[in-house]
């Protein structure tokens, strides 16, 4: 009786000491859909990319471009046509073949002159392309264009469907490792794991995502154990008491996140005035006040961690009284200025700190605290804002300064010519030098007010294993997580 009792307890114990294989992740803003091909908001990507959605290419957690959906590819000489050898055996959630046809498709519907594609410029280049067979894809560029790797990785460039295209905002439908089954929308998006996936099944059979917006509130969820992990902590400030704690693991990486004070140059037309706007920021109180000391700070539109980067910070280094000057040169006197602020803490704590120093050189606010799906209509699509702040997390993104519509208005031909040669560029020394300009030609024109790098701070239970430590595009890649016990 002793030994079943004994071997009944030990069989108990194994169940206990069973590996975790679900995970609840947190997150401060809930996406406004799950479709990263039709909306520019971050956290689209955050749910999605890598775990319901791949492209041909992909970023791994160090930035370098891998394969994805293409297991190869092959440039001709010339640099104008790319090869695409795809994957056999892939298919899609809804249990259809991933063949060429869809690459095809998605490719031509990204670029398409009606596109809603948030980074359509990503396919500027791409003059056709085709279907060679069902497992290979010819991309002909209209120039020859190094960068067509490493722009096929972004979100904005999965493979999709031609028959739930339409439906992947509120449905999404991929090849990924992960299949959608849930969202309560204000509440949690659910995923279970793809038993058909292509390659290697994740450790984790289900993966909910929770939308927390309050920080106090993120702080708690993490303590009382309702969240594994918040990989974009939004309360810094509690960091260290996670420190303290055994229980869990503090993650300090870095972002792609150049986090800026955004000005309408289609309405603060004197480069003198936004100048003078630069030089009342202390980038320093910005990241001590609003991100409790992390973050580094930028001069122009560039991640210090890129071996390109310019360290421009003198450039317009805090000087209230060369702002108050710069001001009184241009004739601009009871200057009101509206700043709208989305909901991430850096924007909201930040935009407080920023009225206040801006006051000091005589320019007055107007703050709006705005919803994303606000600032996203009112600000980044209808371009109705004087200043605002936001993160920019998109890799390698300082191309956005060519696209005169790009909603802070700036518009250079001499810098969107510079940008289409580092696109033809193949020389890696040339690259080098061309981008190097590139972020002096921004800063000399005082285009935005630039901040700081944003940090990744992460909180995870100390047995997760597998979580980016940094973040080289938007994602919670969980294709590589698991539990230790």
């Amino acid at each position: 009786m002793l030994i079943r009792t004994t071997a009944a307890l030990c069989l108990l114990a194994t169940a206990a000491l069973a590996q975790q294989n679900d995970i609840t992740i947190g997150m401060q803003l809930e996406p406004p859909n799950l479709d990263p091909t039709g909306g520019a908001a971050a956290a689209i990507d955050e749910v999605v990319y890598a775990n319901v959605f791949e492209g041909l290419t992909r970023f791994g957690p160090d930035g370098s471009v891998q394969p994805a959906l293409a297991e190869s590819w092959d440039v001709s000489e010339d640099g104008t046509v790319w090869t695409f050898k795809l994957r056999d055996g892939v298919k899609f959630h809804d249990g259809s073949t991933m063949d060429a046809d869809d690459v095809v498709f998605s490719l031509d519907r990204a670029r398409a002159e009606d596109s809603t594609n948030a980074q359509k410029a990503l396919f500027d280049a791409i003059e056709s392309v085709e279907a060679l067979d069902p497992s290979t894809v010819k991309i002909t560029l209209s120039a020859p264009n190094g960068n067509l790797g490493f722009n096929l990785a972004w979100g904005d460039a999965v493979i999709v469907a031609p028959e739930t295209a339409d439906t992947n905002a509120s449905d999404p439908v991929g090849t990924g490792p992960f299949v959608f089954t849930d969202w309560v929308q204000g509440d949690r998006v659910d995923l279970t794991r793809n038993p058909d996936y292509w390659g290697e099944a994740p450790a984790l059979e289900k993966a909910t995502f929770k939308f927390i917006s309050d920080p106090n509130a993120a702080f708690s969820a993490m303590m009382a154990g309702d969240l594994d992990a918040f990989p974009n902590f939004p309360a810094p400030e509690t960091l260290s008491s996670f420190e303290a704690d055994p229980r869990f693991n503090v993650i300090i990486g870095s972002t792609e996140g150049e986090t800026i004070l955004g000005i309408n140059n289609a309405n603060i037309t004197d480069v003198k005035v936004r100048q003078a706007i630069a030089h009342a920021i202390d980038r320093q109180a910005i990241i001590d006040g609003a991100m409790f000391g992390y973050g580094t700070p930028i001069g122009t539109h560039f991640a210090p961690h890129n071996p390109d980067y310019v360290d421009l910070t003198a450039q317009s280094a805090y000087d209230p009284e060369k702002a108050r000057a710069l001001l009184a040169e241009a004739g601009a006197t009871d200057l009101k200025l509206r700043l709208m602020l989305p909901p991430p803490v850096y924007a909201r704590r930040g935009g407080e700190i920023i009225a206040s120093q801006l006051r000091e050189v005589g320019i007055e606010t107007e703050i709006s605290n705005l919803e994303w799906a606000q600032w996203l209509e009112q600000v980044f699509k209808g371009k109705d804002f004087d200043l605002t702040i936001v993160s920019h997390t998109e890799p390698a993104d300082i191309n956005i300064y060519a696209r005169p519509d790009y909603y802070f208005q700036y518009d250079n031909p001499a810098f969107q010519t510079l940008i289409e040669n580092i696109g033809i560029t193949t020389d890696d020394a040339e690259r080098s030098a061309m981008l190097r300009q590139a972020q002096q030609i921004i800063a000399d024109d005082y285009v935005n007010a630039y901040l700081f790098q944003l940090a990744k701070t992460g909180v995870a239970d100390a047995r997760i294993q597998g979580l980016w430590e940094n973040a080289p595009t938007q994602a919670n890649d969980l294709t590589g997580v698991s539990w230790s016990e």
